[in-house]
């Protein structure tokens, strides 16, 4: 229902005794709307009292919540922690690990080791070329 519905229906309702109330003691505006507003504008400030608090909730600075949800760089603790143990894995438990760790897709693979090729060197010297020439054309 709205308001002036329900302002006529107690007008309708009202006491024959009881009239309109003069001129200068009516409300300007009618409604339980303008009633709060009016006692809100009147109330007074409570000095001290925050706003932006909700029931007692502090207000935090945002520097101090920014520092807080920072990220922290542990790398220096951490390699002193890892750099101080005397303990030294095995390489192939090593190895093991980080292929366990490793996905499954070609960019997660790395590279193939290739083997050095060694060039290919002779068994024979240039003494030995020399000796066989002479053995088998007869040149000196």
């Amino acid at each position: 229902m709205s308001a002036s519905l329900v302002r006529r229906g107690l007008e309708l309702l009202e006491s024959p005794g009881r009239g309109e109330a003069p001129q200068g003691l009516q409300r300007r505006q009618d409604g339980p709307r303008a009633a709060g507003a009016a006692r809100r504008r009147n109330r007074a400030p409570e000095l001290g009292r925050n706003k932006a608090t909700v029931k007692g909730r502090v207000v935090k600075s945002a520097i101090e919540e920014y520092h807080k949800k920072k990220a922290v760089n542990h790398l220096r603790e951490n390699l002193q922690y890892m750099l101080k143990g005397r303990c030294v894995a095995n390489k192939a438990i090593t190895e093991q690990v980080l292929a366990q760790n490793r996905g499954r897709k070609s960019k997660d693979q790395p590279p193939k080791k290739v083997a050095k090729k060694k060039p290919e060197g002779t068994v024979f010297t240039e003494e030995d070329f020399r000796k066989f020439e002479r053995e088998y054309f007869g040149r000196p």
